[in-house]
């Protein structure tokens, strides 16, 4: 980055569009930060889920899932009543979807789990959630696995814990939980592509939470370009080529009409 910018200078989207016209391999990281426009919240921010509601947090945890039973119940019944099942992506997702269709995205790496980058249209092929997803849900003992919907069917008609319907153990979102192991597979390939890009993308990610942070210092490393938009800094600001604190909703678009007017 040049020293002369500052971090909240206006983000160069020409200059950006001309580094991502010319990479052979693009790679993006999405945080919670791409979908709180969405009206998603984020986890520990000033009004962030676990901020507002303790037990989602501990919720999030296998120790405490698998030991309280009540803990389960109030979960599932939150699941089954509140609004999350009805939010759309927003600007910034759809825009991910025209910048692959414009470039060459290698890779698009989620941490988040509410799976909006797949009903935004994000090629299944090149999207690894790396924590999961709340779409579907699996058991905790053996393979079942199923629509989210189907247990949530039988919350509603009266069941408070559903078990799993082939060995009757506990069912969970297919989320990866504090306590649970992420995806040697899953990974593997992210850490892969961070360290074959010629663009990494942070977007909406504080870049905090590991091992998936490794990804923009494998891609540093390797000689890419880092490009990081998030509200607040990250401890990879200082490798950053250009930095944009604005909400995705409105950078990404605008990435994307640099795209095209180019």
């Amino acid at each position: 980055m040049d020293d002369a910018r500052s971090p909240f200078d206006p983000i160069p989207l020409d200059e950006i569009a001309g580094w991502l016209r010319g990479a052979r391999s693009i790679v993006i990281l999405t945080g919670a930060g791409i979908s709180t426009e969405s009206g998603i919240p984020d986890f520990r921010g000033p009004q962030g889920l676990w901020t507002r509601n303790p037990d989602a947090e501990k919720a999030s945890n296998i120790r405490y899932y698998l030991a309280d039973p009540e803990l389960r119940r109030r979960n599932w019944h939150a699941r089954a009543t509140n609004g999350m099942w009805d939010v759309e992506p927003n600007a910034g997702h759809r825009a991910l979807v025209d910048l692959a269709d414009l470039t060459s995205v290698t890779l698009l790496v989620t941490q988040n789990v509410d799976g909006l980058h797949h009903v935004a249209g994000s090629d299944p092929d090149r999207l690894v959630e790396i924590h999961g997803t709340t779409h579907r849900v699996k058991c905790l003992r053996c393979s079942y696995r199923a629509p989210m919907e189907a247990a949530l069917a039988r919350v509603r008609a009266g069941e408070d814990d559903p078990a799993c319907p082939d060995c009757g153990y506990i069912l969970k979102s297919a989320t990866v939980s504090f306590g649970e192991s992420l995806d040697d597979a899953d990974l593997e390939r992210a850490f892969a592509a961070a360290a074959s890009a010629d663009v990494f993308l942070a977007l909406g990610t504080s870049l905090g939470v590991y091992p998936i942070a490794r990804m923009p210092a494998l891609a540093h490393g390797a000689g890419a370009t880092i490009v990081i938009a998030n509200a607040q800094p990250t401890p990879y600001d200082g490798v950053a080529a250009a930095i944009a604190r604005d909400p995705l909703g409105e950078v990404l678009p605008a990435l994307v009409d640099a795209l095209r007017a180019g």
